[in-house]
């Protein structure tokens, strides 16, 4: 039995045939539609959220299969008490795969010490978010052509952003790329982070300012600040508006170069620059369903 905690549990090579799977998916849907009948996938969610949780289920009902779960909390046994490991060990009688998305760092990784089924971690805390990762190098090996030979920009919230963390140590393992760190000295990337991108010998460098950057970008992968990481209301709105991206902006930018964003966007990214073609979050967001359908059937073998 096998879990996804860490977007780093799969080879490069295994990514590969996973993102190949995926891609058929996406081109043959009906020849996938019956393969998870008569199993259920459980989808624990002790903290908010609209695509992640929204788009396992889709992904598990296009296979055929079902869901069960919550959607927060408190209306789980958490509320009462009920530990992870506990409830995990209940949710094993009930379901063949769950998705757990914990406010906790590592609370993903001791339910898959206790579980009985597979456990895809859906995101834990500022430390994780392997699926969305799974999706963000999907979206640029499909619409860039290749997983390296690339400079990317992380901008916007890189201290707490736990979709920025797993997006570096993936890529890590790709050959010729380079990180440009874009955001205010409050929320640059931690040192944990740095560390593994010396460790590796890999180029990277740290700006405040958009625009000083933006026209050397192959990628702008755009986050949002979190409100919900903040320890204090002040500080959180004196940097929600640090960054906005606007077609004004996209002038400075490649003609062909991608815009992501792991969704959701408050004001990050004004409106006006979701017609602009090199504006890809939605497609991002859709080709997140066939990375979960495949990843799926990965872990259950199938």
């Amino acid at each position: 039995m096998r879990h996804l905690m860490n977007p780093l549990d799969f080879t490069t090579d295994e990514l590969e045939k996973l993102f190949d799977l995926a891609q058929d998916i996406s081109e043959n849907p009906a020849k996938y539609a019956h393969v998870c009948d008569g199993r259920i996938l459980a989808t624990c969610f002790y903290e908010p959220s609209t695509r992640t949780r929204l788009s396992f289920e889709s992904a598990m009902t296009r296979l055929g299969g079902r869901v069960l779960g919550f959607s927060e909390a408190s209306s789980s046994s958490a509320a009462k008490g009920e530990s992870v490991s506990d409830t995990i060990r209940v949710i094993s009688s009930y379901a063949d795969i769950c998705a757990m998305r914990h406010p906790k760092e590592g609370a993903p990784m001791v339910a898959a010490t206790r579980s009985l089924i597979p456990v895809i971690n859906a995101g834990d805390g500022g430390h994780q978010h392997p699926t969305q990762t799974l999706t963000d190098l999907m979206t640029i090996r499909t619409l860039n052509g290749s997983l390296g030979n690339f400079t990317i920009g992380l901008c916007g919230d890189l201290k707490f952003g736990r979709t920025v963390h797993s997006l570096i140590e993936a890529l890590l393992r790709y050959d010729n790329i380079k990180f440009i760190f874009i955001s205010p000295p409050e929320l640059r990337i931690p040192d944990y982070i740095t560390d593994q991108l010396n460790a590796k010998g890999a180029e990277y460098e740290e700006v405040i300012r958009l625009e000083d950057s933006i026209g050397d970008l192959d990628i702008l992968y755009m986050t949002r600040v979190q409100r919900e990481r903040f320890f204090n209301e002040e500080d959180y709105v004196r940097l929600k508006d640090f960054y906005i991206l606007t077609n004004e902006k996209l002038q400075l930018a490649k003609e062909k170069m991608l815009i992501l964003h792991p969704l959701p966007r408050v004001n990050e990214i004004s409106v006006e620059v979701d017609d602009d073609p090199r504006a890809v979050y939605f497609k991002q967001a859709k080709y997140g369903v066939y990375v979960r359908m495949a990843l799926i059937m990965t872990l259950l073998e199938l």
